[in-house]
């Protein structure tokens, strides 16, 4: 199995203006103007909607769950983490994004994040409290939750300040108003009240939804079914009722299933429905599956559990799925195997429409077969293969990475999908330590070409267009002896004697055959003769550049087969018997010619 995205909150949304903390502002009270209600819709300090509001107003721990695991609590910002390998400062709440960035690069990964401490925590009272150490924070999470402190938040839905509360005695009589400006204000209120307090709110009141709208809200009941149900409703959590509801609703498809490879090729076809009672069916159109379905919870975790028996390709269906996402359009599920590797699947009210999962397996296949080496890294033009060339590659069907070499071993995460029609490597490899010239890896590339013998990737970043390529091979580079090597030294060696073509792949298409018997002969005057005896092709040769970038300018003319090789080619490697080239067109095509002594 191979890399997972984990699902946490995408977006920050606009209702975070509620979250902002204003410890030193307490609650305004006006004792001399009244307002007498004709509706004052009471509520007591013991009803249903004061615990409601306090659940809402409490300080919003959720937006970094990413990180410290709890809505007990929220981070202070700056922090520094290393989520997956990667060392990020976080100087503001909206800095989460770069962990939900990092995180879902991969779509089948194990995500890791390691906090930098000491922390500051708010808790979900808005106290704050140092924290050394993982270990303090896990206590610390582990008493909130044990003593239903604050795990209990309600995210989903703020309120638009001010709101203006009415107090009241006893008799029902008005006997103050409050101003509120913000959620501490609010919280302060309602963990202020008595037992005998009685207040109302000043209708109508603006809340901010989930999605950043807002609605208007004209009295305590209608306020308490918009929270309840906005609770009842979140995708990582769902309510049993509401996922039952929108399960046995409809038709559903499954959009995509991996199980080592990407086999969503083989559920084309099939339309799911579920029904009240627990049964399942599943039909292609010519025979239909009867199976049954069970939503239930393992240590807090909703699961949905399958069941279609031994049919195929049905029966990979069979397992207690936990529930990552879900909502009226979308199931989304993984199961963790006992060998580590996760499988995924997903359900969606349309087919899949991403076509033939055929180039996406073989890639996989290729990669996960043996070992790999870097042949070629060029950053923007600039060659950086030799920081590789003592390192060997392997890429692990659960999505981890290694690059090995006789004294270190980088180890990092890997992703191959289908993105908009374009077969892609995603790869992230650890750069917290010295190895930070690993970092030049760390993208999503584009795949060029994909064998058992090379993977080609390019990516191209930035407004400016600056294009990057790197290039895997089973066997290891050989480029990095001659790093000072000047365009005279270059001039020099390949005057003396004759050379023959030893290879030359056209973008990893081996066409070495086509020069089979020719002898290249380099001459001082800038000429080039090619011949084996029967056909003579005659051209010019060139070196330009300084050292580290030095090209070699072959040209032909239109004579066959040589004119295939008029290019621009970069010296990668020039000895005193062996000479290594490699040009990138603009398209992105790479094509590698090796000229050896004869």
């Amino acid at each position: 199995m191979f890399l997972l995205i984990k699902e946490y909150k995408k977006t920050i949304l606009f209702s975070l203006m509620s979250f902002v903390v204003l410890l030193g502002v307490s609650c305004q009270k006006e004792e001399t103007e009244y307002i007498d209600t004709t509706d004052k819709d009471t509520i007591t300090a013991n009803s249903v909607i004061t615990t409601i509001l306090g659940r809402t107003a409490q300080n919003e721990g959720s937006w970094d769950d990413i990180i410290d695991g709890t809505s007990c609590a929220a981070i202070q910002y700056p922090l520094t983490v290393i989520a997956n390998g990667q060392e990020v400062t976080l100087q503001s709440i909206a800095d989460v994004q770069l962990i939900v960035a990092i995180f879902a690069q991969f779509p089948n990964d194990i995500d890791t994040l390691e906090i930098v401490f000491p922390i500051t925590l708010i808790m979900w009272d808005y106290t704050e409290v140092e924290v050394n150490s993982q270990e303090e924070l896990n206590q610390i999470i582990a008493n909130c939750i044990s003593n239903g402190q604050g795990d209990n938040e309600i995210s989903c839905i703020g309120f638009q300040y001010p709101i203006t509360i009415y107090t009241y005695n006893s008799a029902q009589e008005q006997t103050g108003t409050v101003v509120i400006n913000s959620d501490f204000e609010l919280f302060q209120f309602i963990q202020n009240l008595d037992e005998n307090d009685v207040y109302s709110l000043d209708f109508p009141v603006t809340v901010i939804l989930d999605d950043g709208s807002t609605q208007t809200v004209n009295n305590t009941q209608e306020l308490q079914d918009l929270i309840e149900s906005c609770e009842n409703n979140t995708n990582t959590n769902p309510d049993p009722t509401q996922f039952e509801t929108d399960l046995t609703t409809g038709v559903w498809y499954v959009t995509y299933y991996f199980d080592d490879y990407d086999e969503t090729d083989n559920y084309q076809g099939y339309q799911f429905v579920f029904n009240t009672n627990g049964n399942a069916t599943a039909s292609n159109g010519t025979y239909t599956v009867n199976g049954s379905w069970e939503y239930n919870y393992d240590d807090n975790i909703p699961e949905f559990e399958l069941d279609f028996g031994d049919i195929v390709p049905l029966d990979e269906l069979d397992e207690d799925w936990e529930i990552i996402e879900a909502s009226s359009e979308i199931i989304k599920l993984r199961d963790i195997c006992s060998d580590g590797s996760v499988n995924y699947l997903t359900f969606e009210r349309n087919p899949s429409t991403t076509g033939s999962n055929e180039d996406l397996n073989n890639l996989i296949q290729y990669l996960t077969t043996d070992s790999w080496f870097v042949n070629l890294m060029n950053d923007s033009g600039e060659h950086k293969t030799c920081d590789f060339v003592a390192y060997e590659f392997y890429f692990a069907g659960n999505g981890t990475a290694q690059a090995v070499s006789t004294s270190n071993t980088v180890t990092g995460f890997w992703a191959a999908q289908m993105s908009d029609g374009q077969l892609e490597v995603i790869l992230n490899f650890d750069t917290s330590g010295s190895n930070d010239f690993f970092d030049n890896l760390n993208d999503d590339w584009e795949v060029l070409l994909s064998s058992n013998t090379a993977v080609n990737l390019r990516d191209v970043t930035g407004e400016s267009g600056e294009t990057d390529y790197l290039n895997f091979k089973r066997n290891p580079y050989s480029g990095c002896g001659g790093g000072g090597t000047t365009a005279t030294d270059v001039e020099n060696i390949i005057q003396d004697g004759q050379w023959f073509v030893a290879s030359y792949l056209d973008e990893g298409d081996d066409e070495t055959s086509d020069y089979a018997g020719y002898t290249i002969t380099f001459n001082n005057v800038g000429s080039v003769t090619a011949t084996n005896g029967t056909n003579t092709n005659y051209g010019t040769w060139s070196v330009t550049g300084t050292t580290g970038s030095l090209e070699l300018l072959l040209d032909f003319g239109t004579d066959e087969p040589f004119e295939d090789i008029n290019e621009d080619w970069d010296i990668i490697e020039a000895l005193t018997n062996k000479i290594t080239l490699q040009h990138i067109s603009s398209g992105g095509g790479v094509y590698d010619l090796i000229l050896e002594k004869l």
